[in-house]
């Protein structure tokens, strides 16, 4: 039988309880018990999401990062952020936001630095490597969640950041090389799978999404020496990779003793033949073959076509799951009440994610016939998508067919239009301005709702709009600007504003995605050909 499991699940909530609930204390408004409340609730529904899996990750949710929480965990914690004083909690949030606000107990500090988690749209806090840094395991959280999922009779495969990508993704603070600590950091994780196997753990996840990307000479031996030592400490371990193809690197993974594999079969298709070649007669494969990074629905057929033939040559050490953690999509269609029908036909959410997954291990299992319904009903989506005329417009079509080189060309010399630009605006020679949009204030938004809701007038809110402009063009003359912008009153959201007076653009109500800490985005679904049927911005 194909095992089913995932690497992970958002965290935010559905309609974004946990952002509402972690600036809701850092505004001093609710107590850490108030948090820890809402985080323990979005824990539970994200387990019950999945619990029809044969295993369920555990440690994928954060009150933050996840990141940051390895750091934590590792007690990899820079000497500037351990304030006696404060609390777990204050502390983790200054490594997180830094510390502006001097008082008795604590010193102001700058935040560790955040980049993009590989090419998502997600950030994570940069760790610190210095020629001083040690570690020291904090299992707190993490034996606290076990319990917590344990409790609740979930199939708990744990999740943890692997340690050559640990290091790979930090930076040296100093003249020290970083990967000089893998000795110390592999015992360090060492003694986690220790304790691990001693609350019943069976099989660990470890992410090293950093095998998608050309490694050094020292990162390579550097995986040989610490898996070597990692495979014999209790726990099965299945060696995940996400986010494209092992390339080069798929002769290291199979030199490695690890009990499983998981490869992106989205990004890394072409992998898939060699890795099912090179396994050991008692290595498991996980097979990522549901994009956890868009939000369109799965082909089952086409899934199953790939899935079956690997079926059929492993047995039960095929396992099934999405490309990557699901942490990089909205939680769930069912709030999405205003949506096209066709289009949100077509769209998969994290939930939805996971019941295509129970739709591929039962017709792996049970055969196809077993899903007749769901792989027809799978199939009109996929097709309607194909075949809509709102995803392929003829007229952008023949617009894009009817370009020529001379359209992309300036039809002056630099500096003619220079020199018109000059006389027409008599700029000074440093001329000041500003970027564009003034403060979205409180009545504006207030406006602006009343107005959506039907309870004011288009010409109405056009005079209330338009004397917002006039405000913002006179402060700008008092201050004896240059250039003036008319602060784009009219707008909320930039991105949504214009994305809804395009076609082949769709807007959700609640397709919200983590981009770092509580900061969140709801991003446009670029649905189709995108045209733009009357002006956006001449009024």
């Amino acid at each position: 039988m194909a095992k089913l499991h995932n690497l992970g699940f958002p965290r935010i909530g559905k309609k974004r309880e946990l952002k509402k609930a972690v600036e809701d204390f850092w505004a001093g408004n609710s107590d850490t018990n108030t948090l820890e409340s809402c985080a323990k609730t979005i824990q539970l529904e994200n387990w019950q999401a999945q619990d029809e899996l044969n295993l369920v990750p555990v440690n994928d949710f954060s009150l933050y990062d996840h990141i940051l929480d390895t750091s934590i965990m590792l007690g990899h914690i820079p000497e500037r952020f351990n304030s006696a004083q404060a609390s777990f909690l204050d502390n983790m949030f200054h490594m997180a936001r830094g510390r502006s606000k001097p008082s008795s107990s604590s010193a102001t500090c700058k935040a560790l630095e955040m980049t993009k988690w590989f090419d998502t749209n997600y950030h994570y806090l940069v760790p610190e490597f210095t020629i001083d840094t040690t570690f020291k395991p904090n299992l707190t959280k993490l034996i606290a969640e076990i319990k917590l999922a344990q409790s609740k009779n979930i199939k708990v495969k744990l999740v943890l950041v692997g340690p050559l990508t640990y290091l790979s993704i930090g930076k040296e603070k100093d003249t020290s090389n970083r990967f000089d600590l893998l000795p110390e950091l592999v015992d360090v994780y060492k003694n986690i799978l220790f304790e691990l196997k001693k609350l019943d753990i069976d099989w660990v996840q470890i992410d090293e999404p950093i095998l998608v990307t050309d490694l050094s000479d020292s990162q390579r031996s550097g995986f040989k020496s610490a898996y070597q030592t990692l495979c014999y400490c209790g726990p099965r371990i299945l060696l995940t990779s996400y986010f494209g193809e092992l390339k080069d690197n798929l002769s290291l993974i199979q030199g490695l003793p690890v009990q499983g594999i998981h490869i992106d079969a989205t990004r890394g298709i072409s992998d898939l033949d060699s890795i099912v070649k090179h396994l050991s007669n008692d290595q498991i494969l996980s097979v990522g073959i549901i994009d956890g990074r868009n939000i369109w629905k799965n082909n089952l057929e086409q899934s199953l076509t790939i899935l079956e033939p690997i079926h059929t040559i492993l047995g039960d050490r095929l396992w099934i799951a999405p490309s990557c953690s699901l942490l990089h999509i909205p939680v769930s269609m069912a709030s999405e009440t205003k949506l096209d029908p066709s289009i949100k036909d077509w769209l998969a959410f994290a939930e939805e994610k996971i019941q295509e997954l129970l739709s591929l291990g039962k017709a792996l299992n049970q055969g196809r016939e077993s899903i007749t319904a769901s792989l027809a009903q799978n199939q009109s989506s996929i097709q309607s998508r194909q075949t809509s005329k709102t995803v392929h417009n003829p007229k952008v079509k023949k617009s894009l067919n009817s370009i020529t080189p001379d359209m992309i060309e300036r039809q002056s010399s630099y500096k003619t239009r220079a020199s018109i630009q000059s006389n027409l605006l008599q700029l000074p020679l440093f001329p000041t301005t500003t970027i564009g949009s003034f403060p979205q204030t409180r009545e504006l938004r207030k406006l602006r709702a009343t107005y959506k809701k039907g309870l004011l007038k288009l010409d109405d809110y056009t005079i209330q709009i338009k004397k917002e402009i006039s405000n913002a063009v006179k402060k700008q003359e008092e201050l004896g600007l240059d250039v003036l912008v008319h602060g784009e009153a009219e707008r909320n959201d930039m991105v949504e504003y214009f994305g809804e007076q395009l076609k082949g653009i769709a807007f959700t109500e609640f397709g919200w995605v983590q981009s770092y800490g509580s900061r969140c985005v709801k991003p446009p679904i670029i649905y189709g050909d995108v045209s733009r049927p009357n002006p956006m911005t001449v009024d």
